[in-house]
């Protein structure tokens, strides 16, 4: 039995796990890579093996990082079963066309400006048509359910807790020569055990090898009381100073919880109730709009207290004054209207979508908030507003950021340090191998020290296309896509060099005379220090850049 990294390996995003057996192959999850251009032009690549040979693709849940290469993988040729619940089965319905869209919209900007370069159009990854064709694949199963889908291989999901449908996924393999079950667990992306509609992540009893997610490996989220107070201070602040609350949400998880949480603020909250029933909230993205349909419809899904709600009559993703808008037009009203307002707009990193609209017609209002309330990746819109960008360029046009930049952790589907190793802690009969994805490699780093100091446990962080013999026991690198491999790292790298242009631009444009003339002797000696290692490194860049020429 073999493994190959194919995403998500020392990155948060393009999941993609090819797992092989018997001269069998099938796949865990097959995500999109989302952060800077330069990566996203991987999810142009085609896979590294015949796509016809997959036998079935296990999708954990609906989100793009996970299932936005079905489509693509359709496109060139898989004709296997895509086996997820129903609720991420109801959720791709709406996500991947509406990413097929996003994909030919990208593919018509690309293409004015190539022909004007006298270059030849380049066709999307897929469109939205592809992307409705994809969905016949599907075949939507039940939680909890043993399917034996032969005599070598039977998997089971869990409830991962991340988003509505989403899971853990139990794999168990009999290879050819063998009556004994190897078991493969993939955790998913794990939820928060207090996150708003949703039941807290399950756990799992035993394996023989767990891939586990570490987005936030490294780090602790606020309490519950801390995420829902600072939620209603900065809305209720922002609304009192005349500006706008943007809030770039994720429209398939990240947006329901927070309509879930002003319902319950106007039943725990009295002093609130005057304020949200004077300020409108608008939920602008049809795909929220949508997901939010969807939600309603799974309430099997939902936790105990959003069952109770139910069970009252009472309607948890509604409230007086929440609005959806559909149309275009519905959304440019949204800024030429100057009474303040709650905006909840996708994309959550503000990499598409009618987001970017909100944040050109706000980020310069220093009386407006962006408050964010998801993980922003690394080369990200979202991800360069959190670090302190000065400015950003929006379609063509640079915008000075005067808003007030606001974070809000607590709402991330995934759970923090403590979580990850409560989860690891349940599994009785703990696994032999543990390879840790979805997480940049700091994080990374500190969960894999962890996991050994705690429980002893061998841990391996996998880097793209690297492949491992299960079987044999034999755990050493080995690489059966190396040219796949080198064209991802090379795309890493001038991805990694782009970013850092952003931020020599930002160190230019931020330290100015008057930024030094407020700093102390001691600050400015650190400062050129800190200057002067940098300096040097560019230049042993530059010289070795040089040699190699």
């Amino acid at each position: 039995m073999k493994i190959t990294f194919l995403g998500a390996a020392k990155t948060v995003t393009g999941s993609c796990y090819l797992v092989e057996f018997s001269d069998r192959k099938i796949m865990v999850d097959c995500g999109m890579f989302q952060g800077h251009s330069r990566q996203n032009e991987f999810n142009e690549e085609p896979f590294p093996f015949d796509v016809g040979d997959l036998e079935y693709i296990f999708l954990t849940h609906s989100h793009i990082d996970h299932s936005g290469r079905i489509p693509k993988i359709y496109k060139d040729g898989f004709r296997g079963e895509v086996i997820c619940t129903k609720a991420t089965n109801d959720l791709c319905k709406i996500m991947l066309p509406d990413s097929g869209f996003i994909q030919e919209h990208e593919a018509e900007w690309k293409n004015r400006k190539r022909i004007r370069a006298g270059k030849p159009p380049v066709p999307p990854i897929y469109n939205a048509e592809e992307a409705m064709e994809s969905l016949k694949c599907f075949r939507p199963i039940a939680y909890y359910e043993d399917i034996t889908l032969d005599d070598k291989l039977r998997v089971r999901f869990l409830d991962a807790g991340h988003i509505l449908g989403s899971s853990t996924l139990e794999i168990w393999i009999r290879e050819d020569d063998t009556e004994n079950e190897t078991k493969i667990v993939f955790s998913g992306d794990i939820g928060n055990s207090d996150l708003p509609i949703l039941r807290s992540p399950e756990f799992v009893k035993e394996a023989d090898y767990l891939i586990i997610e570490s987005t936030y490996g490294d780090r602790l989220h606020n309490s519950t009381e801390d995420r829902v107070h600072k939620l209603m201070r900065v809305m209720k602040e922002t609304i009192n100073r005349g500006g706008n609350v943007i809030i770039p949400s994720f429209a398939v998880g990240r947006t329901q919880e927070i309509i879930y949480e002003i319902h319950k603020f106007e039943e725990e909250y009295p002093a609130y109730v005057k304020f949200l029933k004077e300020t409108p909230v608008y939920v602008d993205s049809p795909l929220a709009t949508s997901a939010t349909e969807i939600f309603r419809n799974n309430l099997d899904c939902y936790d105990d207290e959003a069952r109770q709600y139910i069970k009252n009559g009472d309607n948890p993703l509604d409230f007086p004054g929440l609005k959806f808008t559909r149309d275009v037009e519905e959304s440019k009203g949204l800024n030429e209207d100057q009474v303040p307002k709650i905006i909840l707009s996708a994309s959550g990193m503000c990499e598409a979508g009618r987001i970017r609209h909100h944040l050109k017609h706000n980020l310069w209002r220093a009386e407006s908030s962006i408050l964010f309330v998801g993980y922003q990746a690394v080369g990200t819109l979202g991800r360069r507003l959190i670090d302190g960008a000065t400015k950003i360029k929006l379609y063509g046009e640079e915008i000075t950021v005067n808003a007030k930049i606001e974070t809000i952790e607590g709402y991330s589907g995934h759970a923090d340090q403590n979580g990850l190793i409560d989860w690891v802690d349940h599994i009785k009969n703990k696994p032999k191998k543990v390879f840790i994805v979805h997480g940049e490699p700091d994080a990374q780093e500190v969960f894999s020290r962890l996991l050994k100091e705690r429980f002893g446990l061998d841990t391996v962080i996998p880097e793209y296309g690297d492949h491992f013999d299960l079987t044999t026991n034999n755990l050493s690198v080995q690489k059966p896509y190396q040219d796949t491999k080198d064209r991802f790292i090379r795309l890493q790298l001038l991805s990694q060099i782009e970013i850092l242009k952003e931020q020599a631009d930002f160190i230019g444009v931020h330290i100015d005379q008057a930024y030094l003339n407020n700093k102390s002797d001691d600050e400015i000696e650190e400062l050129q220090n800190k200057v002067a290692e940098l300096d040097k490194d560019l230049i042993n860049i530059r010289q070795r850049l040089i040699k190699m020429d």
